[in-house]
């Protein structure tokens, strides 16, 4: 069946989809491969914010205690604190601050989460953390200026619904803490944006009872979070995982839940910020390099700005150590990138949403279409997966569209650019498995994996009839493909004879 494409638009694209996207732990802002990264993604894709763990942990080195004269007193440090954020701007991303885990020097106990050994224990002095934060927060304001820091969402902690996150999972001890910091950042300006409580999926009814807390005792929220994945429980295999996954729309069911929360409370209509989204929350699932992880994911990426302000992909790179230094090159890290700046299928998914026009035409449950101020149509369409079939999936997905071709003046014809991945284009990790699957790539291997890793094109000259231009798109097995239209001036001059390249045959 044929989709008729209306002329006028039906809605705006949102910006959510690029608002945000996570990161590794801070201070690997620090290295050579995480900027050389973040500038790829920078150029292609374009976030707007960048969040992550550990800005006050210990490997910032921001909280330190010393004593003088018989007198304990504390410096707080923002060394490593400028070199990042000063980079981080320069690639014309800025944070979206997110303040833990709790410096050793600060911490009430020993508990710590991932590799690099975060602590998620509370404060032993509640004023000490205030003056923490409250440092950290001003001096953020002093270097970058009041205007910017205010557009800067500040987030207070992280997942502290799971006991790995936060000591016991203690609820009254995460609200104190909130209503602190809360309070302590609003009395350095009224115009500074704080939110929390940043929950993992599973203890929805926290979102309920944080706003209860927060509207009883009038602490300050300007928005809240909360995270999003569909991954099962973890079979685990050496240096990996496997996990079922559930289907697409339960990420966007997600996403909605907060609005659907917070509905006839005083919080309702705040922003809502998914600060991670993501298929498994394992950053050692193979499913995250796949073609198949792009497809499932393209819906959501499409659609997400539908129910929530913004959805954070987590990660940008797979320079990311929860788990601990990564064993190979394809390891089923959660980023977009791999090491050394080598693109997965689902970072073509972003690159694409880039390319889109701001004015949506029309959208089903496998395109949409768009068109730019130029009257460009950019359609984006992806072949639906089935997460109780097999990874490699079923060709032959079908989208057939009718397009309206609009134009300052009469045209004839249009251009036609298309960019897909799938299992058999674009596909990165089939290729390196074809090299031997090799830990250590060589510098040639690099490249080759780099060629391969990016979209097949293809381009062709399609009439346009009474206005309009049909386009028959097939998709392959796990295929999303950006199909770009553009109408045509023709210049050709009248001596042009491509019959007569190799001389007149006369």
């Amino acid at each position: 069946m044929t989709v008729h494409v209306p002329e006028q638009p039906v809605g705006t694209l949102s910006d959510a989809w690029h608002f945000c996207v996570g990161t590794g732990e801070f201070p690997l802002a620090l290295r050579r491969d995480y900027q050389e990264s973040l500038a790829v993604i920078q150029r292609e894709i374009g976030f707007r914010h960048i969040r992550g763990h550990g800005l006050l942990g210990d490997a910032v080195g921001v909280h330190r205690p010393y004593e003088w004269a018989g007198r304990r007193d504390v410096r707080h440090v923002f060394t490593y604190v400028d070199q990042i954020v000063d980079a981080y701007l320069e690639l014309g991303i800025a944070p979206f601050v997110e303040l833990g885990f709790m410096p050793s020097t600060l911490a009430s106990g020993s508990q710590t989460v991932f590799w690099w050994q975060g602590n998620v224990t509370p404060p032993t002095s509640y004023a000490e953390w205030a003056d923490l934060v409250r440092a950290t927060i001003r001096h953020l304001i002093d270097r970058y200026g009041l205007d910017q820091v205010r557009t800067w969402p500040i987030e207070v902690w992280n997942e502290p619904n799971l006991k790995d996150f936060w000591l016991d999972a203690d609820e009254a001890a995460y609200h104190q803490l909130y209503e602190v910091t809360a309070t302590t950042i609003k009395e350095i300006d009224a115009g500074l944006q704080v939110g929390g409580p940043a929950i993992s999926p599973g203890s929805d009814e926290w979102m309920v009872r944080f706003a209860d807390f927060c509207a009883a005792k009038d602490v300050p929220v300007d928005f809240v979070s909360r995270h999003a994945y569909s991954s099962g429980p973890s079979q685990h295999v050496p240096f990996g995982v496997y996990q079922a996954l559930a289907p697409a729309a339960t990420l966007l069911d997600q996403f909605g839940k907060p609005r659907e929360q917070l509905r006839g409370t005083p919080f309702e209509g705040l922003p809502v910020h998914i600060t991670e989204f993501n298929s498994s929350y394992r950053p050692d699932n193979p499913i995250h390099d796949t073609a198949f992880h792009a497809a499932y994911l393209a819906p959501v990426i499409a659609r997400g700005g539908e129910h929530a302000d913004s959805y954070s992909y987590w990660t940008f790179s797979d320079m990311f150590e929860e788990a601990g230094v990564p064993a190979t090159l394809f390891h089923g890290g959660f980023g977009l990138l791999t090491h050394r700046q080598i693109k997965k299928p689902t970072f073509h998914v972003y690159a694409f949403m880039q390319r889109l026009g701001s004015a949506i035409l029309c959208q089903d449950d496998s395109c949409l279409v768009t068109r730019d101020e130029s009257g460009r149509i950019a359609v984006l369409a992806w072949a639906p997966v089935d997460v109780n079939g097999t990874v490699e999936g079923v060709a032959g997905h079908h989208v057939r569209l009718s397009i309206p071709m609009t134009s300052t003046q009469p045209v004839d014809s249009a251009f036609l650019l298309r960019s897909s991945v799938s299992e058999t284009m674009g596909n990165v990790r089939t290729a390196w498995g074809e090299l031997g699957r090799p830990a250590s790539p060589t510098a040639r291997q690099l490249d080759i994996l780099r060629e391969t890793a990016e979209p097949v094109r293809r381009h062709a000259r399609l009439p346009v009839v009474d206005g309009r231009v049909e386009l028959d798109l097939w998709l392959d097995a796990n295929e999303v493909t950006l199909a770009e239209i553009s109408p045509v001036t023709d210049e050709t001059p009248q001596w042009w004879d491509d019959g007569r390249l190799l001389g007149d045959p006369s």
